[in-house]
């Protein structure tokens, strides 16, 4: 699935920024670029757009009365540099609030955030997630997933028949995946519910590897055994 975006922004750099990082998401096509919202408006009466990346504070018009502008109102991705204006953005029902200067993984995150609403919103079922490697994102298809564990500010991806590190929190990585298929049994690791093939008091066993079971997450896992014994 594809989202098809625009940028708005009154500072061309910011918005170099915004078409560099698009440039790197491979489900996100941006369509056109605008340094004058008012040349936004004509253009989204013209073109069915999913996404605007949408500066908050411009000269002639505020983000906010642009958005009250508009009588079909795609989802939106607030960028500035002020946060004073983050709880009037997200009151508009932003997908989310960038706050420049953000990075690549950071911008990534709100365009996953995006494209789960877009799923959600036509029933399409979430496969795949991609992962921030280094400077590049690479697709992981969620069923090569065996767990997932923390160690810092870093992830450990162990798939099928490899094993990727991310620099990310757990925070970010559950974020990022889909909740009714994964959960998080330890302050350290993450598991996907469908593949649990054994559970104890303190541990469950993916295959044959046992991961530990957090004091604060046992009657979660509890909850999910009774699930798996009932199906």
């Amino acid at each position: 699935m594809k989202i098809t975006a625009i940028a708005i922004d009154d500072e061309p750099l910011a918005l170099e920024v915004v078409q560099i990082f698009a440039s790197k998401v491979p489900f996100v096509e941006l369509a056109a670029s605008f340094t004058d919202a008012f040349e936004a408006i004509t253009f989204l009466k013209q073109h069915k757009i999913d996404l605007i990346f949408l500066d908050i504070k411009m000269p002639d018009i505020s983000g906010i009365e642009f958005i009250n502008c508009l009588q079909k109102v795609p989802m939106v991705i607030f960028t500035t540099a002020y946060s004073e204006y983050a709880v009037e953005g997200f009151e508009l029902d932003a997908i989310d609030f960038l706050l420049k200067p953000f990075s690549l993984a950071r911008f990534t995150k709100s365009c996953n955030k995006a494209l789960d609403f877009k799923r959600a919103y036509s029933g399409e079922a979430k496969d795949y997630i991609f992962i921030k490697t280094g400077y590049e994102e690479e697709k992981v298809m969620l069923d090569e997933i065996s767990y997932i564990e923390a160690a810092g500010n870093y992830m450990t991806f162990v798939l099928k028949t490899r094993k990727l590190l991310s620099r990310q929190t757990i925070t970010e990585v559950l974020n990022l995946l889909p909740l009714n298929q994964f959960m998080r049994i330890h302050r350290s690791y993450i598991v996907p519910i469908g593949k649990i093939n054994k559970i104890s008091r303190q541990s469950i066993w993916i295959g044959t590897t046992e991961i530990p079971i957090g004091v604060s997450f046992e009657e979660k896992v509890q909850e999910i055994k009774n699930i798996i014994a009932g199906s």
